[in-house]
């Protein structure tokens, strides 16, 4: 399959965007047949997706399997549920609920999400005329600009706190802490608490509290976050998901009056923070780091539950695509939009990165090749501009999108200007109609972390 756009570097890339393009177009008429996806979460929320295949029986299965899987995968991570519900073939259903084991092809997402909904995980066949269908379960989380609020942001390496009055921060101060390190969970409430207070001191009084923070939320409780990795799991039920919840109740009672508070992922604050800075709905945030980390707002202005994982959504169809350690699985978004991919690519660019730096430096060894006009490194960000270019077309199967913010490490300087650069090439010349209804944008570091906060704050309703 030919691109459009030329790859400097990883000529095996396949674009999942134009799988999808060749099988629709493959399959019209009496070849195909209809599949249906759709992935269930809480509150019965449903997340559906409909795309074509060959019919069964037609010399097509295992092309048809490996598609479906690859949907399958796609609105898991993007969406959230612990249930996958196939319709359209029973072929393909069984190939799903086969992989979907705890000994299966997918066994790392099972454990995942049971973990996450605390139940287990299903996969449950039904006919066409059965398809599932879709419920949207969104809420107007957010905006909320009046009286006096904390805005929390949990990072990795540093934690942020505001005092926001009336949409204005008056107080905000970055501290250094190492959560990620630490196995006592009393060293996360204790930070938490201790930014909670600070920002309350800066206040006549506090009306609410907004948290952004890395992991999967549900219900106020970060279901699975990197962040206490290091907990062990016997404690995360008891003292990890409720923490959140317990800092403003100790508050509250500090006080003297009950104190709402609304914790949403950091992808999700930071997509709001873009909505509201831009005065628009529709946008996805993309954070090029560590990992990908995502983040939505829909074209309602809504955050949407989904989860938005999108480290774990495949957007590389070629089987020989690099493996995530972690998941297990090929061609995932972790190894393209984040400092994995840098090192991923500077053999192929022909340079060679010192194996006893860390991640972070060799991609600030690139960075510098960058900056000085090497270039080797123009190739490497000119090849995660195009691969994000086809990502942000097969994204777009799953989201309605106005405006693409990318942020993060890996787009810093004159990298990420380029990033973005061979994104928009891609997007003119592969997916004309995308091209002219989405814009990209690159925050700037100040404005994105002001924004954050104040959108942060900005979750719960008083």
């Amino acid at each position: 399959m030919k691109l459009k756009v030329e790859m400097p570097l990883d000529k095996g890339f396949r674009p999942l965007a134009l799988e999808i393009r060749k099988m629709n177009a493959e399959t019209k008429g009496d070849i195909g047949q209809d599949l249906i996806i759709g992935v269930e979460r809480t509150n019965g929320a449903t997340f559906v997706y409909k795309t074509r295949i060959f019919k069964d029986g037609t010399g097509h299965d295992r092309r048809n399997a490996t598609f479906a899987e690859r949907i399958a995968k796609s609105i898991l991570w993007v969406a959230g549920g612990f249930k996958i519900i196939a319709a359209g073939s029973e072929k393909v259903g069984n190939y799903i609920k086969k992989a979907y084991t705890k000994k299966g092809l997918r066994a790392f997402d099972v454990g995942f999400f049971e973990t996450v909904y605390d139940r287990p995980f299903e996969v449950e066949l039904v006919s066409i005329e059965n398809a599932p269908k879709e419920k949207k379960v969104s809420g107007s989380i957010g905006r909320h600009l009046d009286g006096c609020r904390i805005g929390f942001d949990a990072g990795g390496s540093d934690r942020k706190v505001s005092a926001v009055v009336n949409g204005e921060s008056v107080y905000s101060e970055e501290v250094i802490w190492h959560p990620k390190l630490q196995e006592d969970p009393s060293y996360h409430f204790e930070g938490i608490y201790d930014a909670f207070r600070t920002a309350a001191s800066h206040m006549p009084k506090v009306d609410a509290i907004g948290v952004s923070t890395a992991g999967v939320i549900i219900d106020n409780k970060p279901m699975v976050s990197s962040l206490f990795i290091k907990v062990p799991d016997n404690l995360k039920k008891q003292y990890v998901q409720p923490i959140y919840i317990e800092c403003a109740k100790k508050l509250s009672e500090e006080l003297g009056h009950d104190i709402p508070i609304e914790v949403a992922n950091d992808g999700d604050v930071t997509a709001l923070a873009g909505s509201m800075d831009l005065g628009a709905e529709g946008v996805l945030g993309v954070a090029m780091g560590t990992s990908e980390a995502g983040g939505y707002v829909d074209t309602d202005g809504n955050v949407t539950g989904q989860i938005n994982e999108l480290a774990f959504v495949p957007v590389d169809y070629n089987r020989d695509a690099m493996v995530d350690e972690w998941s297990g699985d090929y061609g995932c978004g972790v190894k393209y939009f984040s400092q994995d991919a840098i090192i991923k690519l500077a053999p192929e660019a022909g340079i060679e990165l010192d194996p006893a730096l860390t991640p972070a430096e060799k991609l600030k060894a690139v960075q510098k090749l960058m900056l000085d006009g090497d270039p080797r490194a123009a190739k490497i960000f000119e090849t995660i501009g195009i691969y994000f270019g086809y990502s942000i077309g097969y994204y777009s199967e799953f989201y309605d999108i106005n405006h693409v913010l990318i942020m993060g490490r890996v787009t810093s300087g004159k990298g990420g200007e380029l990033i973005l650069e061979k994104a928009d090439e891609v997007l003119k010349k592969e997916f004309p109609a995308l091209s002219k209804k989405i814009q990209l944008h690159i925050p700037d570091e100040k404005s994105r972390r002001v924004g954050q906060s104040v959108a942060a704050a900005s979750l719960p309703s008083i």
